[in-house]
C-alpha cells in the first residue's frame, strides 16, 4: 500500500529561529483555504501540538523516532493524515539535532528521511545578511538525502534587508519561499518549560495564531509551498490502527465483555497527553471519559481505573490542593486497589504535598519545585510487575521538569533506568504505577491491553 499525502517538514538551523511560528501559520493559512490540514511534531513535545489543533481543527501528533522507533513514524504519520489535504510536520532543535548520542535518531533530518518529505528551512535572519547563503549551504549540502527545498527568512528588518538576503541565497540555488518581518504579536508566552499550553490562554492563543496565520500569508508563496508539498513521492506501508495494535490471540474485546470506565485527567492542569493513549485505551475495551481535577469534585461515575498524565500541576497547586473532596476520591480509588497510571504531574499530584500544599497521600513522598531542569530519552526495564507492564518490559520515555520527589522511588520502584545513568524511579504499589517518565503506548501497545484488563477484573 501506498499513501501520497501531500508533506512538508518545517525546520530550522536552530531552536529560536521561528518553526512554531512558520509551521503553525502554515496549518492555519492552508486550512483558511478550506483544506484538510494533519498537524505533527518531532519529538515528544505536548505544547505545540495544542497550537497545532487550534489552526487546524485536528489533533496535533507526534512523532518520535525514540520513543516508538523508526518503523512507527510511518505508520502514526499516515494514521494522523488519513483523509488530508496536505500535512505539515514541525521540526524540533535544529535540523540534524537527535537524540543525545543516538546520531541522527530521532532528529527532524531523520524524521523527515523516515517520511520522504521535502523541508522548508526557516532561518532567523536578524542578524546576517550575506553569511545567510554559506549557513544555508551548510545545511543543504550536509546530508544528501534530506532535500531541502526551499527558505523561509524570518525577522527580516526592511526592504534593504530582504534584497540583500535574496541575492546572497540566489548563489545557493535554494528559493526564497517566504520572508517574514518581526512581528511581536505572533509571540506566545513561555515559562519554565517553554510555551504556556493553548488549555491556560484559550482566548489570547486564538488570536495568537490568528496573527500567525497572517503573517504566513502575507509573506510566503502558498501555492509554491503546495507544490513543494504535492513533489513528495508515495509512502508505503499501511496506517497504523489502534485495534489492530491491541489485538492478540487471547484478547478480541467483544460486546458482551463489560466496558470499565477509565478516568483520565484533563483540564489546564494536566494537559500533556497523546492522543494515541486515548485511542488505545478505547481500542482495548474501555470507556474512556475525562474529568478536570481543578473543578470536579469527583470523579466520574463508575470509574475502575485512572490515567493522571503530565502537565503543570505546581502552577496550580493551591487550586489542585483546595479541591479536598476530588483529592480524598482518588486516594479512596487508590487504597481500593484499582489501577492508577501516573506520569510526572501525576506522580506529583499523587504525592503527600508539593511545595507544601496537600495533595492526594497515595504515595509516601514529598514533591517541590527546583531550579534544576530534568530533560532527556531514557531507556527504562519494568522492575517488576505492574497494571502497566510485567517485569522486564522494555521502554523507552522521556523526563522534562523542574522538580523533585523524595524519595526518587518507592520500595517497589516503577523502572530501571539505563540513560544516561543507572538508577531506579518511580512507584508501585497495589494498583499504582507512577513515575516521572513519559512513555509513548504506540510502542508498546501491551501496556494499555494490560491496563484495561487489570480495570475490568479489579
Amino acid at each position: 500500500m501506498s499513501s501520497s499525502v501531500p508533506r512538508l517538514v518545517v525546520a530550522a538551523p536552530s531552536s529560536g529561529s521561528g518553526k512554531t511560528t512558520v509551521a503553525t501559520g502554515l496549518m492555519a493559512a492552508f486550512a483558511a483555504r478550506g483544506l484538510a490540514v494533519s498537524p505533527h511534531k518531532v519529538g515528544p513535545d505536548y505544547i505545540d501540538p495544542g497550537y497545532h489543533a487550534l489552526a487546524t481543527g485536528r489533533v496535533g501528533r507526534n512523532l518520535d523516532a525514540y520513543l516508538c522507533g523508526p518503523e512507527l513514524v510511518g505508520p502514526l504519520f499516515l494514521h494522523g493524515a488519513r483523509g488530508c489535504d496536505i500535512a505539515v510536520v514541525e521540526g524540533v532543535m535544529g535540523l540534524y539535532d537527535g537524540a543525545a548520542g543516538e546520531g541522527e535518531l530521532a532528529s527532524t533530518a531523520h524524521v523527515a528521511k523516515l517520511l520522504r518529505a521535502p523541508v522548508v528551512l526557516v532561518v532567523d535572519a536578524s542578524s546576517q545578511s550575506r553569511s545567510v547563503a554559506a549557513l544555508v549551504h551548510g545545511f543543504v549540502s550536509w546530508d544528501p538525502e534530506v532535500r531541502v527545498g526551499g527558505v523561509i527568512l524570518n525577522k527580516v528588518a526592511s526592504d534593504r534587508h530582504e534584497v540583500m538576503l535574496r541575492e546572497a541565497l540566489e548563489q545557493t540555488g535554494v528559493p526564497v519561499l517566504g520572508v517574514l518581518r518581526r512581528a511581536p504579536q505572533v509571540d506566545t508566552p513561555s515559562r519554565h518549560l517553554g510555551l504556556v499550553p493553548v488549555a491556560e490562554r484559550r482566548a489570547e492563543a486564538v488570536g495568537a495564531v490568528a496573527a500567525m496565520a497572517a503573517q504566513v500569508s502575507d509573506g510566503c508563496d502558498l501555492d509554491a509551498l503546495m507544490g513543494l508539498a504535492r513533489s513528495t513521492a508515495g509512502l508505503s506501508g499501511a496506517a497504523w490502527d489502534a485495534a489492530e495494535a491491541v489485538s492478540s490471540p487471547s484478547h478480541h474485546p467483544t460486546r458482551s465483555q463489560p466496558k470499565p470506565r477509565i478516568a483520565v485527567a484533563g483540564g489546564e492542569a494536566f494537559t500533556f497527553s497523546y492522543a494515541e493513549h486515548t485511542e488505545l485505551l478505547t481500542a482495548a475495551g474501555a470507556d474512556v471519559v475525562s474529568f478536570d481535577p481543578l473543578r470536579d469534585e469527583e470523579l466520574p461515575e463508575g470509574t475502575r481505573g485512572l490515567v493522571i498524565g503530565g502537565g503543570f500541576p505546581e502552577v496550580y497547586a493551591a487550586e489542585l490542593s483546595a479541591n479536598e473532596p476530588l483529592r480524598k476520591a482518588v486516594a479512596d480509588l487508590a487504597e481500593s486497589g484499582a489501577p492508577v497510571a501516573a506520569e510526572c504531574a501525576g506522580l506529583l499530584y499523587l504525592c503527600r504535598e508539593l511545595d507544601g500544599l496537600p495533595m492526594c497521600g497515595v504515595l509516601d513522598a514529598g514533591a517541590r519545585m527546583t531550579e534544576r531542569l530534568t530533560l532527556g530519552y531514557r531507556d527504562a526495564v519494568a522492575v517488576g510487575d505492574s497494571v502497566l507492564a510485567a517485569a522486564g518490559t522494555r521502554m523507552r520515555g522521556h523526563e522534562f521538569h523542574r522538580t523533585a520527589v523524595e524519595p526518587g522511588a518507592g520500595a517497589e520502584p516503577a523502572w530501571g533506568l539505563r540513560t544516561p545513568q543507572r538508577r531506579v524511579e518511580g512507584f508501585v504499589r497495589r494498583g499504582v504505577h507512577a513515575s516521572y517518565l513519559h512513555t509513548h503506548w504506540a510502542a508498546e501497545p501491551g501496556v494499555a491491553r494490560r491496563f484495561v484488563e487489570r480495570c475490568r477484573t479489579s
